[in-house]
């Protein structure tokens, strides 16, 4: 993720990961919303990361990335926080190789969105904010 715009940018777009995460500020503010973001290529700082501000979120957007096939730990970590979880993926991992189909997160999220480059968190932002505000409501 801190390679984006860089990395292949026929699958994952020209867009930096400070310029994404810009536009979903925006959306957030539009919306009434905060995030917080944070990036790692270690799943145990995630861990830590997720756990340590877990309790002072209503919802959760992540991108597994690389740990998509395999991140059980955080994967764990993200279904024991007990938060609506938006899981995202810039490309459509099942329109890719067989190997990427398999995505460990998939059955703990609330919201799979996957294949729309990097709009896909502004609909995480979207249904997400949607889903509190109709249980809330």
């Amino acid at each position: 993720m801190n390679r984006l715009g860089l990395r292949k940018p026929e699958i994952y777009g020209r867009r930096t990961l400070a310029e994404i995460q810009d536009e979903m500020d925006r959306k957030a503010g539009e919306l009434g919303c905060t995030l917080l973001h944070f990036q790692s290529n270690s799943e145990g700082s995630l861990i830590d990361w997720l756990q340590e501000h877990q309790d002072e979120t209503d919802a959760i957007i992540c991108n597994p990335a690389g740990l998509t096939n395999y991140g059980l730990s955080l994967r764990d970590a993200l279904a024991e926080a007990e938060k609506d979880l938006a899981i995202t993926h810039l490309s459509n991992v099942h329109a890719r190789e067989q190997w990427r189909r398999h995505d460990v997160f998939a059955e703990v999220a609330n919201i799979y969105l996957a294949g729309l480059g990097w709009r896909v968190y502004l609909f995480a932002i979207e249904a997400l904010h949607k889903q509190y505000s109709e249980r809330n409501a």
